[in-house]
C-alpha cells in the first residue's frame, strides 16, 4: 500500500487547471479526484503522500459505514451531549450556551459530534467481543502512570469583566486594553472548592490569560480572564475512574482499528488512474 501511494504521488505532475474533474485513483469502485487531494493538502498541510493516504482511509471508513448499515441522528447527538454535559456536572441547555460561545460555527461542531459518534458506533460493530474490557487494576496502573493528566488548580486568579450591556463587555473582552463605560474590572481570588459545576467547568477549559465565556450573574453580564492558576492538586482516583475507563478503552479500540485498516488497504482493490 504504501508503495503504491508512494509510486502514485511521484507522477503527480498534472496543473491545477486540470484537476478539478480528473480522477486519481479509485478505492474498492470509489473515485478519488486530483483535486480532493490538493484540496486535503492544502486544508490541512500535508504532503501529497499524506493526503493520498487520508483520503483512502476515509474511502475504506465510509465504505465500511454503508457496509455495516450505520447511521446517526438527531437523538443519538442530544443523547453524546447530555452525557456530556452530566459528566461536567451542568444541565444540557447550560452546556450549549458554553459550547455555543466557545465555537463559532455551533452547526460545525455539531457536524463533528456526528461524525464522532458515526465513529463510535463502526468501533463498536468492529471490535465488538474481540478487545478485553479494562479492570480496575488496568485503570489504576493508567492513573498511577498519568496523574499529571487529572490535576485541577485549587485556586484561580481571575481579572473579572462585568457590565449590564452585552455589547460593552464583547467589546472589552475584544480588546482588554480599552476603557469603556459601564464595564467594571475587578481582581478575583477563586478556591475551585467553593464553584458551582458550571462555572468551575468554564475555568478549566481556559487557558491561562484567555476570557471565559459570557455568563449572566446578579443581572450582569460577567467574563473572567484567567491569569494564573495555582496549586495543582491529583484529582482522587475513584472521581476519574470512569474517565480513565474511557481512555484505556478507547486507546484499545484505536490500535484494533489501525491494524483492522492497515490490513484492509492490503486487501483493498486500489488502481491508479493518473
Amino acid at each position: 500500500m504504501i508503495k503504491i501511494i508512494f509510486a502514485f504521488v511521484m507522477s503527480l505532475t498534472i496543473s491545477y487547471a486540470q484537476l478539478i474533474d480528473g480522477i486519481a485513483l479509485v478505492v474498492n469502485d470509489d473515485p478519488i479526484t486530483l483535486y480532493d487531494i490538493e484540496k486535503m493538502k492544502n486544508e490541512n498541510k500535508l504532503s501529497k503522500e499524506e493526503a493520498v493516504s487520508k483520503l483512502v482511509d476515509k474511502a475504506l471508513f465510509n465504505q465500511l459505514i454503508k457496509k455495516h448499515n450505520v447511521n446517526v441522528d438527531i437523538l443519538d447527538i442530544n443523547e453524546y451531549l447530555e452525557k456530556l454535559a452530566d459528566s461536567n456536572g451542568l444541565d444540557i441547555y447550560t452546556f450549549k450556551s458554553l459550547i455555543k460561545q466557545k465555537y463559532k460555527d455551533y452547526d460545525k461542531y455539531e457536524k463533528e459530534v456526528e461524525e464522532l459518534i458515526l465513529r463510535q458506533k463502526l468501533i463498536e460493530r468492529l471490535v465488538r467481543g474481540k478487545i478485553n474490557i479494562a479492570t480496575e487494576e488496568d485503570l489504576k496502573i493508567y492513573y498511577d502512570n498519568n496523574k499529571t493528566k487529572f490535576q485541577m488548580a485549587s485556586k484561580v486568579s481571575v481579572i473579572e469583566f462585568a457590565s449590564f450591556n452585552r455589547i460593552d463587555l464583547k467589546k472589552v473582552i475584544k480588546n482588554p486594553i480599552s476603557n469603556i463605560a459601564g464595564v467594571s474590572r475587578n481582581t478575583l481570588e477563586l478556591e475551585q472548592s467553593t464553584l458551582n459545576p458550571r462555572l468551575r467547568y468554564m475555568i478549566n477549559e481556559t487557558n491561562i490569560n484567555q476570557f471565559t465565556p459570557v455568563f449572566r450573574s446578579s443581572k450582569k453580564y460577567i467574563s473572567f480572564l484567567i491569569t494564573k492558576k495555582d496549586g495543582l492538586q491529583v484529582i482522587k482516583f475513584v472521581d476519574v475512574k470512569d474517565k480513565i475507563f474511557n481512555i484505556v478503552m478507547k486507546d484499545r479500540e484505536n490500535k484494533y482499528l489501525k491494524d483492522y485498516f492497515e490490513k484492509l488497504k492490503l486487501s483493498a482493490d486500489i488502481r491508479i488512474v493518473r
